[in-house]
Formats: structure tokens, C-alpha cells, sequence
């Protein structure tokens, strides 16, 4: 920043479902369950790639809890311990098909179920099955957009905190993105869906506190 040019004050808009402190709670998602039942009697693990996932099985069949489990990442492993189930693994990296190649290196003689939304942004079950590998899915809810007027968008210059392709979605389908906005997003597979033009930045970790951070350190280093 130049000597004496005034600061940008901006604000932080957070897209998650979750409110945190520090961000302006601006939703763009809600869960609704798509069935009733699951199927358990015939996996030896359990996939999940979201905490919601973890939340829709916990409501529908708490028995999920006595099957170990293969998470994505941190924000989805501390779920399902905290609901008293059982991380076998997770990988590395955050992303499904990090977790789809070490299913094919470490576990290719299990029968995996994957408990997933009925949307996903990377097709497990296709990569898979291209290594002779079956993985088992059951469709356990849905993500849909909240709608908004035109008067509800972010004020200008703000930064705006992406969590998941679907935030993305549904950011664009009510509003326009305004050349003042920053955004931050989670991890790649969402950073794919923003268009071109937008000046966009991606957390260190792959967690909702990792963005806030970013945003905050992008803030007091005076970089906006």
C-alpha cells in the first residue's frame, strides 16, 4: 500500500451453512435427506466426503458408528469421531480422488460404501471401476440453493468465502460478481469453479477456520 492512500475497509461474507464469528453469515446451501434407510450389513468401510454425509448417516442409522471409516480431511474425520465412529484412514491430501488412489493402493480387497450427496464434484465410483475396483454408493441427501433478492449481496470490496463447489453455484445463480470482491476458497476442487476473472486466493488447510485466517492475514498484511 502507498503512504496515505486510504484502506479498503472490507467485510468478511462467509457461504458455509456454519456461522463463525469474525464473518457476515451469508448461507448459500441447505441439506434435505433422500432416504430412510441405509444399507450396511454387506461393507467393510465407509466413505465419507463431507461432514454433512457424516450428519445425514447419523440421522438416519446411528449404526453407521460400528463400521471404520475413510474420510477426506481433518473437518470430516473430527465429525464422525465426535459422533463416536472410527477413522481408519484419511489422506494426505483433501481431495476424493487423493482418497479414490489410496483406496487403490491400500484398499482395493474392501467393500467400500460411499455415503454421499447426490451431487459430487468428482465421480469416485467411474475412477474407481476403471482399476476393476467396485465401490458401493448409497445417495443419502441433497444440496440445495437458498435464494436471495439483489439488495442481499456483498457490499463492495468484500471477501467472500467459497466452501465447496455448491457455494459457488449458488452464489452465481443469485448474484453478479462485482470486480471489488476477493474470494477465498477452501481447496482447489472449489477454486475450478469460479470463472476466470475473479482474483481468488486458496487456504493453506482445507477448513472453514483455515479461510477465515487466510482472509484475516490477507487483511493485516495490507496485500487487498
Amino acid at each position: 500500500m502507498k503512504k496515505n492512500e486510504p484502506i479498503i475497509q472490507r467485510d468478511i461474507y462467509l457461504l458455509s451453512p456454519l456461522k463463525k464469528e469474525g464473518t457476515i453469515f451469508l448461507p448459500m446451501i441447505t441439506f434435505s435427506l433422500l432416504t430412510q434407510n441405509i444399507e450396511l450389513s454387506k461393507c467393510d468401510m465407509l466413505m465419507f466426503t463431507s461432514k454433512q454425509a457424516v450428519l445425514s448417516a447419523e440421522s438416519i442409522n446411528p449404526l453407521w458408528k460400528e463400521i471404520p471409516c475413510l474420510a477426506i480431511g481433518d473437518a470430516t474425520a473430527k465429525q464422525i469421531e465426535s459422533l463416536g465412529g472410527t477413522v481408519y484412514h484419511k489422506p494426505k491430501i483433501f481431495y476424493a480422488k487423493s482418497l479414490s488412489d489410496d483406496i487403490i493402493k491400500k484398499f482395493k480387497d474392501k467393500n467400500i460404501t460411499y455415503l454421499r450427496p447426490k451431487e459430487v464434484s468428482f465421480d469416485s465410483k467411474h475412477f474407481l471401476a476403471q482399476e476393476n475396483i467396485l465401490l458401493n454408493e448409497q445417495v443419502i441427501y441433497e444440496t440445495t440453493c437458498i435464494s436471495y433478492e439483489k439488495k442481499d449481496a456483498p457490499r463492495k470490496n468484500a471477501i467472500i468465502i467459497f466452501t465447496s463447489p455448491s457455494t459457488v453455484k449458488c452464489f452465481f445463480q443469485n448474484f453478479s460478481w462485482d470486480k471489488s470482491y476477493i474470494a477465498i476458497v477452501i481447496g482447489e476442487a472449489t477454486k475450478k469453479h469460479l470463472p476466470e476473472e475473479v482474483c481468488v486466493y486458496v487456504s493453506d488447510i482445507a477448513t472453514i477456520e483455515s479461510c477465515i485466517l487466510k482472509a484475516k492475514e490477507l487483511l493485516t498484511a495490507n496485500r487487498l
